[in-house]
């Protein structure tokens, strides 16, 4: 008996984990189709009419650095990059979707998906760490790692409670 409630305890726990991972992923892709549609939006339009009206709304301050930085990088996208960015952002929303779906539904190969996409992606957050450090960047890595981290494990604990 003690065994069966210690079993469905650490379901539950498993359950969790896996839910908060799914979470994470499910609004990464809701993000990251906002995103895409955002891309898909300025496509046929006018980048620094519509930034400038926008900034108008906010009442920005238009001599803020950041903003500066963000509208020289704007300067330079022209039709074909917003068409590539928006498919390269709705294929990286559909993994992120996939992922957080099956995660959701407790499948074991979303587990595996996970764990390869997140830790592929490890070294490029270490890199840029390394050429630019934020503590968002920090944040980030460290939860990526803690998602790799708790995915394998619950994999491994998984295996040897069959």
């Amino acid at each position: 008996m003690k065994t069966e409630k210690s079993g469905s305890s650490s379901g539950k726990k498993k359950g969790r984990g896996l839910m908060v991972i799914a979470a994470l992923k499910l609004l990464e892709a809701a993000g990251l189709v906002a995103l895409g549609l955002g891309a898909l939006r300025l496509l046929h339009s006018d980048v620094a009419k519509d930034i400038a009206h926008w900034m108008d709304l906010l009442r920005v301050d238009p001599h803020n650095r950041y903003l500066l930085w963000v509208l020289q990088k704007l300067s330079n996208v022209d039709e074909h990059k917003l068409r590539e960015l928006s498919v390269g952002t709705f294929t990286y929303a559909g993994v992120r979707l996939c992922e957080g779906l099956g995660l959701a539904f407790r499948k074991r190969w979303a587990e595996w998906l996970t764990i390869g996409t997140t830790a592929a992606l490890l070294p490029v957050e270490v890199y840029e760490i390394a050429m630019h450090p934020t503590p968002a960047k920090f944040v980030v890595l460290a939860v990526n790692v803690a998602v790799v981290w708790y995915l394998i494990w619950e994999l491994k604990r998984s295996k040897t409670v069959r």
